[in-house]
């Protein structure tokens, strides 16, 4: 056998572990925190590495945290994608973005009917979503247009940042428009509501309203609107700043939506664009980046080619996937691993698990783990299936509640069911590649501006645990290189299924 072939090939099982970021013990890690000898034997071994997750080995902008979007993506793809934010930023200091024609004339004609402008979008700088900072070229490209009337629709994170911390941002956006002599925040409201994916149209419908209607709870200011939160920036009430007057969405006014990633405010986009026609108002509408929406949005900002990664090669190798994920993640085993293409290819199977009711995962940290570990055995033992791909999604989720009791349970309840596929996987002769996505629960607090310690449901930057685990005891463990990215994940899978990388892969297989 040559020195680039592993010991083994075969079917296999590729488990994404949401939020699986390592750092060292200390007392806001919930996974060092938590019972967990199957993972912990895992790292330990020398079929195990760190594979970076963040930054510009992902496609992302250096220092940037990773997140569950681009962390499937490159896995996927088998190279670092230029992401959405990234390709923004490089619009904005190039001035691709301020010359960009759609705008141009969006700005010119909202100026010359004497129109308002409607900027749309989350108002902090976890840069998972969106950044704050992006609003300035907007406005400042307003200000050289001369449009005199821009309102700004502020969604409050609590999320990708410290929570209680959007008032700080929401004074950032007031330094921006001071700066570009334009702009001013007409509305508030949290991100719970705004940026639902969950088709929870109740919650959509306030966002709506509120900014296409002025329908919402009045505030002086909105530093009173973020405090009025009994339940922290993701859920700030529908507010309307009195200052700001009627910044209602009126006939001929113009919305251009600034978050830069489409899952979690497409819902938004798409409910107003249909509230705004059936309501007789003809609203020219634009995105930063590019929205996977029903409603026809121009982008300013288009995306990265994705193509050519791990299902193009899975399908032209004729083997069969099944994608296996709770609904908070399904779509990053299919849409985002597919290279953010919703064409299921030949060959894959997927497996949506879906619970009752809406979740509570500080009081449910369990979530639906375990049937997502049922369907996982279940996919496991069928001998047509070359590879199983699941998502198992606590550690993530739950740790985006900052909630550090209920993540170190959810680290346990993890640690149960990769035991659990550990086995089924020996049983069925397959071997497992286990990875991380993005860091997340190894860290759950962190410094807000005021320099106060702060629970914290975001990402991080830190490294991720990638694991090879042998189909039988008897099989040898491999021995992994020191360092890794995901963008070697795609290679090694197929490595392993006895396949070579596809060409547009530059990631290496690990054996």
């Amino acid at each position: 056998m040559s020195s680039s072939e592993p010991a083994f090939t075969g079917p296999g099982i590729l488990l994404v572990l949401d939020g699986w970021g390592h750092a060292d013990a200390s007392d806001d890690n919930a996974l060092t925190l938590a019972r967990t000898p199957v993972l912990d034997e895992l790292v330990a071994g020398r079929n195990s590495t760190l594979a970076e997750a963040s930054g510009d080995a992902v496609g992302l902008l250096p220092g940037t945290v990773g997140n569950s979007e681009i962390g499937h993506m490159v896995i996927g793809a088998g190279r670092p994608l230029p992401y959405d934010s990234l390709l923004v930023q490089q619009a904005i200091d190039t001035g691709a973005l301020r010359a960009h024609p759609r705008l141009d004339t969006l700005l010119r004609e909202i100026a010359y009917s004497s129109g308002a402008l409607h900027l749309i979008g989350l108002c902090s700088d976890g840069q998972i979503h969106a950044n704050v900072e992006h609003l300035s070229e907007l406005l400042a490209a307003a200000a050289a247009h001369q449009v005199q009337r821009v309102f700004i629709h502020a969604i409050t994170d609590g999320r990708d940042v410290a929570d209680h911390t959007s008032g700080s941002y929401l004074s950032r956006v007031t330094e921006l428009t001071a700066w570009a002599e334009a702009g001013q925040v007409a509305t508030v409201i949290g991100r719970g509501y705004a940026m639902d994916k969950a088709g929870n149209l109740d919650l959509t419908e306030q966002a709506v309203t509120l900014v296409a209607d002025g329908l919402g709870t009045s505030a002086d200011s909105f530093q009173a609107a973020v405090t009025a939160s009994e339940r922290g920036d993701e859920w700030v009430p529908a507010t309307v700043l009195a200052t700001a007057g009627n910044a209602s969405i009126a006939d001929g006014d113009a919305v251009l939506w600034f978050n830069f990633r489409s899952d979690r405010i497409q819902q938004f986009a798409d409910r107003l664009s249909e509230h705004l026609t059936a309501t007789g108002r003809s609203v020219d509408m634009v995105s930063l980046a590019q929205y996977d929406t029903r409603a026809a949005i121009p982008a300013l900002v288009q995306r990265a080619d994705a193509s050519g990664g791990l299902a193009d090669e899975l399908a032209t190798a004729g083997l069969r996937t099944v994608r296996i994920a709770e609904a908070e993640k399904f779509e990053h085993v299919t849409y985002y691993i597919n290279g953010r293409d919703a064409t299921a290819r030949g060959g894959e199977e997927h497996v949506r698990i879906t619970g009752d009711g809406k979740p509570d995962y500080v009081v449910r940290p369990g979530m639906n783990l375990d049937r997502v570990t049922a369907a996982v055995v279940e996919a496991a033992a069928r001998p047509e299936v070359d590879l199983v791909i699941a998502n198992l999604a606590n550690i993530d989720v739950v740790g985006h509640t900052g909630h550090l009791a209920a993540t170190v349970h959810a680290c346990e309840a993890t640690d149960a069911a990769v035991a659990q596929i550990l086995e089924a996987a020996g049983n069925s002769h397959r071997w497992v590649l286990a990875v991380g996505d993005h860091g997340n629960a190894e860290r759950m607090t962190k410094q807000a501006p005021d320099g106060t310690s702060r629970p914290y449901g975001g990402h991080t930057t830190n490294p991720v645990p990638l694991v090879i685990v042998p189909p039988s005891t008897d099989t040898p463990a491999p021995a992994l290189p020191d360092t890794a990215t995901l963008a070697d994940v795609a290679p090694t899978v197929l490595h392993l299924l006895g396949h070579k990388s596809g060409s547009a892969m530059t990631g290496r297989p690990l054996l």
